[in-house]
């Protein structure tokens, strides 16, 4: 099965040809096959870009009552599920994610709009009190033209992460999806189209992240930029951005720890492990990277999460397997180089790490399980973004607080235990922008997503990302003589 989608690059409501007259190949990663292209924007196709959000935003977006706003967020959630079988069935063979996750990313993503949908009237200002010969009052001004510079892991709900606040809050849009998953995108602004929204309000531009995406962050027109990818990308960005004086949110990197406790419920918090090491073959931001066991309950858990990661079955997204290929070539060697550097420093590879029997072409490897890692090694302080998990013994609790902290990440974090004085105490303690406890993965859309320190700035979802596209002007008016 091979979906279809737009070879042509969405400006100002019309699909047009890049101006280079250059296209990318799509790859299906469960088979190395080319199953299309998407086209290549140059810096000219993303002046066309910004110029017609500028003038979507000129003409009148910005000034949309928030009812029909919100009227065309709920009406792209409306085609967002009528064509979820398409929308999932192209992720998976772009991304190479099994088919389920597909259609659930799908469905988050029509959450996420009609969450904006009902937010469109809710951005009210204030009238502090200045005293009796004055009265003052805000508003919550759209910045203007905004750009999407979005990942390849999620390609489909981290572009339906961003661009709905910023459509709610008055924004026009210039997105930009990775080079490697890039389909998804596209047939988004079909469904931009075909909702309704005025022409040049979303706009998609393909292409390379050093071209495409530099030209678009860097751009006059655009006043704020959401990001979501590595911290060295993340770097170039604020850079840019700052050329302009302009806002930024950014979703860096992560090597979230896990902590278990000996008191916690075992059976929950080793399928939690599992999920949140596994899930996406490992390729999120906020993955379990390091498992740090309370030392009484190590060997178990160990012996647990080994049995059970032996058994994951690995195959082509279509098929549902519990992990499909990694995205990529390239990823795939620097996962594999990964697992190669964790053998060489000492730590022992329990199950995983190589190629499955049986499927000789397709990027897909075999999701890894260390243990006896070194809190100071390759492996416990580096970002893989791939099915490796490190296990780290500990034996009390300041250690392992101590080891989660001590990285220049902090994306997220969890608390295993049924303690609920401990888990407040390490929850308070753990320096990370999310901490979640007895349960991974807890980051629905109304509440915010982000991190600390080289995890980045900002907070997408949840009513507090409306901030990200606005600006606060105050009124003042002087009352009598």
């Amino acid at each position: 099965m091979t979906p279809t989608w737009p070879d042509r690059l969405f400006i100002d409501n019309e699909w047009c040809a890049p101006a280079s007259g250059k296209w990318m190949p799509v790859v299906d990663p469960a088979s190395e096959e080319e199953i299309g292209r998407v086209p290549r924007a140059d810096a000219d196709d993303v002046d066309r870009a910004a110029r017609s959000a500028a003038r979507a935003f000129e003409d009148g977006w910005g000034r949309t009552a928030p009812e029909d706003r919100g009227a065309l967020l709920n009406r792209i959630a409306d085609l967002i599920d009528a064509r979820k079988d398409e929308i999932a069935l192209a992720e998976t063979r772009d991304m190479g994610k099994p088919l389920r996750e597909s259609y659930g990313n799908v469905a988050r993503s029509s959450r996420t709009f009609r969450f904006y949908a009902g937010a469109v009237d809710k951005l009210a200002g204030e009238a502090p009190p200045v005293g009796p010969d004055g009265f003052n009052f805000t508003l919550h001004e759209p910045l203007g033209v905004t750009a999407h510079i979005t990942p390849w892991n999620y390609p489909f709900a981290n572009a339906c992460r961003s661009v709905p606040p910023a459509l709610a809050a008055g924004c026009t849009a210039v997105v930009k999806p990775a080079s490697h998953t890039s389909v998804t995108t596209l047939m988004l602004g079909e469904i931009c189209r075909e909702a309704g929204l005025p022409a040049g309000v979303v706009n998609v531009v393909t292409g390379s992240g050093g071209e495409t995406g530099a030209a678009l962050a860097r751009h006059p027109l655009v006043r704020g930029i959401a990001f979501t990818g590595s911290i060295d990308t993340g770097r170039r960005i604020m850079g840019y951005a700052a050329e302009g004086i302009r806002p930024v949110v950014l979703e860096l990197g992560g090597k979230n720890p896990q902590i278990v406790f000996a008191d916690c419920d075992t059976e929950k918090a080793i399928a939690q492990t599992m999920r949140g090491a596994f899930t996406n073959a490992g390729q999120v931001c906020t993955s379990v990277s390091r498992v740090l066991v309370e030392r009484s309950l190590h060997d178990a858990y160990v012996e647990a999460l080994a049995e059970k990661t032996a058994a994951l079955t690995v195959a082509p997204g279509l098929d549902n397997p519990d992990l499909g290929p990694l995205v990529s070539a390239s990823h795939l060697e620097q996962t594999a180089g990964f697992v190669g550097a964790g053998e060489r420093e000492g730590a022992r590879l329990l199950t995983g790490g190589r190629r499955p029997e049986g499927l000789d072409r397709g990027y897909f490897i075999r999701p890894a399980l260390f243990d006896r890692v070194d809190p100071a090694s390759t492996l416990a302080r580096e970002e893989i973004f791939g099915p490796v998990l490190a296990v780290i013994p500990f034996d009390t609790e300041a250690e392992a607080v101590a080891i989660a902290n001590g990285l220049e990440f902090g994306l997220t974090s969890g608390v295993f235990t049924r303690d609920i004085d401990r888990a407040m105490r390490v929850a308070r303690d753990l320096k990370a922008g999310m901490v979640w406890v007895n349960e991974w993965f807890q980051s629905p859309v109304q509440v915010p997503h982000g991190g600390v320190k080289m995890s980045g700035i900002g907070r997408e979802q949840g009513m507090i990302a409306l901030a990200n596209y606005t600006q606060v002007k105050d009124i003042a008016i002087r009352i009598g003589a």
